[in-house]
């Protein structure tokens, strides 16, 4: 029993004069003469020992051995076809699933998505609030949303925007507490997120402080916020989710220095998902709320980049 491949434009060639029952039907269907048809088919029998049909006048017929090998080939080129599809087309095309940090989703993207409602109205969103990169195998999402530094295996990753990691708190607690530059942290309570660039000692190092202790941890961006707008203390945040609420004037930043992280937002998918229609319209409209939101966002502090 040979191991070794045959000749895959012969054993396709085969598939098709098989299926269709003649060699000038096959030649007509694969934009080829009769001749180049035959003599590849010519070749794959005799790499395989054997004759594949009883060529007759107006159509060939298979042999025994022909009837066996279309029947695995039948099943094969179903197979590569059906990846292709899958690859090039898209399941849903009118809704989109998309996958993000859940402190992204509520106080960036979520407040934003009516314009893209009222752009592409025939597309529904789906969101999945999670921190991890989806395995779009095993997954119906269609795009994640992450924030990290890009170098993710099996996917593409589109650069979105950058970021700015600075200190909040409510108006009360700075007016109670008497807290207004960075210098003045080390008589606050201080909320820390359990991210690992959001750590208040790498935070306060850029600057040469020292701060309070950190008497509030949360796991995720969200509640870290709703702790200072709650009161409890300074929180670190990212000028992504904390942007409005300072416009709003329901934060206050605390003196006038932020780090810009090593980490970054991304648009994460297969190589492919990116040929979509939707993800393309999607790609180009968050692309332009993120250069709109760096016009009407600007940070008013001063730039300290760290790769550490």
């Amino acid at each position: 029993m040979k191991n070794k491949m045959p000749p895959l434009q012969g054993m396709y060639y085969f598939y098709v004069a098989a299926e269709q029952g003649s060699l000038k039907l096959a030649a007509e269907k694969l934009f080829i003469t009769p001749a180049a048809i035959s003599q590849q088919i010519r070749l794959l029998e005799q790499w395989l020992g054997t004759d594949l049909f009883i060529r007759q006048h107006r159509k060939v017929v298979l042999t025994d051995e022909g009837v066996l090998l279309f029947d695995q080939a039948a099943k094969g080129f179903s197979h590569i076809f059906e990846g292709v599809r899958l690859l090039s087309s898209d399941p849903n095309p009118e809704q989109l699933s998309v996958s993000t940090l859940p402190s992204f989703a509520q106080n960036w993207l979520i407040p934003k998505l009516i314009s893209f409602r009222e752009q592409y109205p025939q597309i529904s969103i789906l969101l999945e609030p999670s921190n991890r990169l989806i395995d779009f195998q095993q997954s119906s999402v269609d795009l994640c949303i992450r924030y990290g530094e890009g170098n993710y295996s099996k996917v593409e990753a589109h650069w979105l925007m950058d970021d700015a990691i600075y200190a909040v708190c409510h108006p009360l607690y700075q007016k109670n507490n008497g807290i207004y530059k960075i210098s003045d942290l080390s008589k606050a309570a201080l909320i820390e997120d359990m991210w690992p660039d959001m750590d208040w000692k790498l935070f306060l190092s850029h600057f040469g402080y020292s701060g309070g202790c950190s008497t509030l941890k949360y796991s995720g961006s969200h509640f870290v916020l709703e702790g200072a707008l709650a009161v409890q203390g300074v929180a670190l945040v990212r000028h992504s989710v904390a942007a409005r609420y300072i416009k709003e004037e329901k934060l206050v930043c605390i003196g006038e220095m932020a780090v810009r992280p090593k980490y970054k937002y991304f648009l994460c998918a297969p190589k492919s998902y990116f040929k979509r229609e939707k993800i393309q319209h999607f790609h180009t409209w968050i692309k332009q709320e993120a250069e709109l939101f760096r016009e009407q966002f600007p940070i008013q502090a001063e730039m300290i980049d760290t790769k550490k």
